[in-house]
């Protein structure tokens, strides 16, 4: 199994520091990662890994989409050969489920159904990229949340 490399080793501490309860901590550090490596315009694999945590440390809904947009306009750009550089064995196709998921949950809170929907299918569309594991079905149960609560909105 490959090493995780500097960044991705301090968005996972990030990430720990968020599960703790953490969420400022866990933003400082995102932010620092961010600068280090050059936002914009650095590696997409790392920029779509910290923005994908950074939108969940985030305490408004319009700042929580921006990363989550920032995380899925990365992904667009890494290729499997990238990640599996990074140790990740599944396509980069696996990506776009959680992505949209995300997406569709920020627009729905931010009562842009239609949008919240557009993303709602895309990530339903791309499921099939996901294993039948653990995550994949969590995965799985949040768009079937989301989809339940667009057919009520």
């Amino acid at each position: 199994m490959t090493e995780p490399d500097a960044p991705m080793t301090q968005i996972g501490r990030g990430v720990e520091l968020s599960q703790r309860g953490e969420r400022e901590a866990a933003r400082q550090l995102f932010a620092e990662v961010w600068e280090q490596i050059g936002r914009e315009d650095g590696d997409p694999f790392h920029r779509c890994g910290l923005a994908h945590a950074m939108a969940d440390v985030q305490d408004d809904v319009q700042d929580e989409l921006v990363w989550d947009l920032r995380a899925l306009e990365a992904a667009d750009l890494i290729t499997d050969e990238r990640a599996a550089r990074a140790g990740v064995m599944s396509p980069v196709a696996g990506f776009y489920p959680s992505l949209h998921l995300n997406l569709g949950e920020c627009y729905r809170k931010l009562g842009e159904l239609d949008r919240a929907r557009e993303h709602l299918e895309r990530g339903q569309a791309a499921v099939g990229a996901l294993a039948d594991d653990g995550y994949g079905q969590m995965i799985r149960g949040g768009l079937d949340r989301l989809n339940e609560r667009l057919a009520t909105a």
